[in-house]
């Protein structure tokens, strides 16, 4: 584990250092407190230097959101005409505000609390994320507000009208807040005699749980993320289905064939930078690539696969309109139906998104298969 190092009246301190994106432990860090002016602060961040942060709780998050409203300011002038490169434009300026965000940091204690004032007890959702402590860390102040943020949502639950339940997200594990690809599971045809099913990259479980209340009797939930193995567990638990779903991983395939393959990979080509950005972003289309060359040897002989996949990636020039039709004809699948809806979210009518012209257009695609 690495570590970071910093003077404070004279004394030099060490503490280990954590980052869930992997990024790399600061060299230069100074301590902040509440009179550091945020112009200051983000010149001293421009020039390098990380703020280990000593103030008032709240004051820190002010700095946080007056550093977000200058790096928003200081943004480049965004390319009109071609998609793709607002997409790169885009991810380009995200990166760099969240690399300014993330030069302001906090420091946990043995027990994972935070000594900061006004401070919430931040032990219970800090322990989820990361586990017991053993010593003291030090995180991002915004890392450790998407920690907060993502144990609210896992304590309340998201409602899933489909599966007339809430699932319960944990932290680093996509939540399924964008219904539509549930829809069309709920909604596919199912064969009555489909007894055994694979939900390859279960997440939260959410596609698993809503083949078992289909009538699936007999279920095997897999993903890579141990985070999101734990996750679907817990939810599939909860919903009264763990005699009928197994969770495994990490894995993507389990041994053995069953009768109904569902699959809904992420849904752009690209290189997640986090266990979360995992079920957005799918390495070298890896996911996608081996769903498809190893469904036939995982379905009985008259199974289906179910693909679940967005166009998004192919509007915004990221992956060819033949690329998916070329990938499935040369893995021996034939398409037997696609079913196909349009997202509901906020940001697909959002206007004033850089990427709306691709947003309004997408569509979301489940692909029923079988093997040639």
């Amino acid at each position: 584990m690495s570590t970071i190092v910093w003077t404070e009246d004279r004394i030099q301190h060490t503490a280990p250092w954590h980052s869930e994106n992997g990024a790399p432990a600061p060299t230069a860090v100074a301590t902040a407190g509440d009179r550091l002016p945020a112009d200051q602060a983000f010149r001293r961040i421009q020039a390098g230097e990380s703020l280990l942060w000593q103030g008032d709780y709240h004051n820190g998050r002010q700095l946080l959101q007056a550093l977000a409203r200058r790096a928003d300011r200081a943004r480049t002038v965004a390319p009109t005409g071609d998609l793709t490169a607002r997409y790169d434009h885009e991810r380009a300026r995200k990166r760099r505000r969240a690399g300014i965000l993330g030069a302001v940091l906090v420091q946990l204690d043995d027990t994972n609390d935070l000594d900061l004032r006004r401070a919430p007890d931040v032990r219970a959702a800090c322990t989820a994320a990361y586990g017991p402590a053993t010593a003291g860390r030090v995180v991002t102040f915004s890392e450790l507000l998407g920690v907060l943020s993502s144990y609210r949502w896992h304590q309340q639950g998201v409602e899933v009208p489909a599966l007339g339940a809430r699932i319960h997200p944990g932290y680093g594990v996509f939540s399924p807040t964008r219904g539509e690809y549930v829809d069309l599971v709920a909604d596919a045809p199912l064969n009555p005699e489909v007894r055994t099913a694979f939900d390859l990259g279960t997440g939260t479980g959410v596609l698993a749980a809503l083949l078992a209340q289909r009538g699936v009797s007999r279920i095997v939930a897999t993903d890579i993320n141990p985070r999101a193995v734990r996750c679907a567990t817990d939810n599939l638990t909860r919903l009264g289905y763990a005699d009928r779903i197994t969770v495994t991983g990490p894995t993507l395939y389990p041994q053995g064939r069953a009768d109904l393959v569902v699959c809904n990979p992420p849904w752009l080509p690209g290189t997640p930078t986090s266990d979360l950005e995992r079920g957005v972003y799918d390495q070298d289309q890896s996911m996608l690539t081996d769903f498809a060359y190893g469904l036939r040897a995982h379905l009985t002989p008259r199974g289906e696969g179910w693909l679940v996949l967005s166009d998004l990636a192919e509007l915004l020039g990221l992956r060819s309109a033949r690329h998916l039709p070329r990938l499935l004809d040369d893995a021996g699948l034939q398409v037997l139906a696609r079913s196909t809806t349009r997202p509901r979210h906020p940001r697909a009518s959002d206007r004033d998104d850089p990427l709306a012209a691709a947003r309004t257009a997408e569509t979301t695609s489940l692909w029923r298969l079988r093997a040639r």
